[in-house]
This record gives C-alpha cells, sequence and structure tokens, in this order.
C-alpha cells in the first residue's frame, strides 16, 4: 500500500491511501486532485476519511462522491453535509479493499468534535498534532488540546503521522525559540529545509520524532518551561499552564 500526499490550496495535504486498485482519501479540501488523482491511477474509491468540518477539509467531499460514490466517515459530534456513518472515540472502520481497520480517537481542542484515524502504525490526525507544532485552539481549550496531544504521545514511537498542512518549518522556527538547545531539533529543521527546497514535503512525520523535537509535546521538559518562563516573567507551576502559554504565544509569533 502506498498513501500519497496531494497538495491543496496554499499548504494542504490531502492523503490517499491506495494499492493501485482501491483508495481511501483523508480531509478532501478540494475535488480537483482528488479526481485527477483516481483517473489517472484508474483507482476505485472504498471511502472517505474527514477528521473535523472545516472547509479546506470537507469542500470536495460533493464533488468527489458524486463521481465516485463511497461511504464518507466523520466525526459525530460535528455536522459535516455528506457524512455518511458518524463515529467517536472506540469505533472502528474497516476498509477490507486495503486489508485495514483503523481505531478512531476523539481529539477535542483545535474543534469541538476533532477526530483522529490510528491503526496498522498509522495516524491521521488532521489539524491537532502537526510536525513540530499544533493546530490551533478555535472551539476547544487548552485542556482538552493538551490532553488530545497527550492521547496521541501515547502511540508508539514509531507511529507515522500523516497531518494535513505544510507548516513544518515556521512550527520549527518557533520551537528553536521556545526551546533553545535541541540538537535533534536543529538537524531535523536541516532536513526539513532541504527536502522544501526540492519541492518536497517534510510530512510524514513520527511520533517518537515528534517527542523528541516538538514544543507542545514537551511541556514537562525543563527546557521548554525555561523557554516559557523566559517569554512570559512567570514559571509555568503545570504542564498545563506551559502548553496554554505556549499556545498562547505561538498565536502571536
Amino acid at each position: 500500500m502506498q498513501i500519497i500526499p496531494l497538495p491543496a490550496f496554499r499548504d494542504n495535504y490531502i492523503w490517499v491511501l491506495h494499492d493501485d486498485h482501491r483508495a481511501v482519501v483523508v480531509d478532501p479540501g478540494d475535488a480537483a486532485p482528488v479526481l485527477g488523482f483516481l483517473a489517472e491511477r484508474g483507482l476505485a474509491l472504498e471511502a472517505v476519511l474527514v477528521t473535523h468540518h472545516h472547509p479546506d477539509h470537507v469542500d470536495g467531499i460533493a464533488g468527489i462522491v458524486s463521481r465516485h460514490p463511497a461511504p464518507v466517515y466523520g466525526p459525530a459530534a460535528e455536522a459535516i453535509a455528506g457524512v455518511t456513518v458518524r463515529l467517536r472515540e472506540g469505533d472502528t472502520v474497516l476498509l477490507p479493499g486495503l486489508r485495514m481497520q483503523l481505531g478512531v480517537l476523539d481529539v477535542p481542542g483545535h474543534t469541538a468534535g476533532h477526530i483522529a484515524y490510528h491503526g496498522k502504525g498509522y495516524l491521521f490526525c488532521g489539524d491537532t498534532l502537526f510536525s513540530a507544532g499544533c493546530g490551533r485552539l478555535f472551539e476547544g481549550t487548552a485542556a482538552q488540546m493538551a490532553a488530545s496531544l497527550d492521547k496521541l504521545a501515547a502511540l508508539p514511537d514509531d507511529t507515522v503521522v500523516y497531518c494535513t498542512h505544510e507548516y513544518t518549518l515556521s512550527n520549527l522556527a518557533f520551537a528553536a525559540a521556545a526551546e533553545p538547545v535541541n540538537i535533534e531539533r536543529d538537524n531535523y529543521r536541516k532536513a526539513c529545509e532541504a527536502l522544501r527546497q526540492q519541492g518536497l514535503p517534510t510530512l510524514p512525520t513520527s511520533i517518537g520524532r515528534e517527542k523528541a523535537i516538538n514544543p507542545f509535546l514537551r511541556t514537562r521538559q525543563p527546557g521548554v518551561v525555561a523557554g516559557v518562563a523566559a517569554h512570559t516573567g512567570t514559571t509555568p507551576d503545570t504542564p498545563l499552564a506551559c502548553f496554554a502559554a505556549l499556545r498562547e504565544w505561538k498565536n502571536v509569533f
């Protein structure tokens, strides 16, 4: 099986899982690149997976399923036109054509009903976890997002993470401000810069890598706590306080 990123808009990726015969599409904000890819490869659409309701993740659904009828899976707690199977944590998505089974996690924060899909060593997490960053809090609270990130960080380190925006370099610039000394992150930034210079994605990433370089997963680390204290003038007394201060700082970075 292959997992391919289809660029959309300014910095979105629509992920397509396929085995040269059947395909599953994740967070299709735009129908055109998906329809083009399915036609070019001669693929049958098995399913569409949606993580949350934002237009850049769902606006392609109608155009895709009108040409390729298939079930559309999405969060039970959000009203999304075209979703035919509504999911919440503990539910399972069976994709027999790709011999895959994906579990569902509730990961509120970016939106109130955001979900993620995981299984077979893969994680499709929408706008919850980014490489070196996390999603903005449009509907949820800092406590919700911190708990959602802790949930994702508890997955095995070798879990491959497919997030949906090419934000890595800007996130790494913030990470360097939040935690000035992190050699692994600095090496990763050089590798990501080389990829972008070639026009290549920096994604996917992994849970293990993010635990080593992502300040939003490192709110218990002395270097991140010290970075937040230097910025705010106050030392956060809990990981949640550290996370909330980081998120506010990143909003204006």
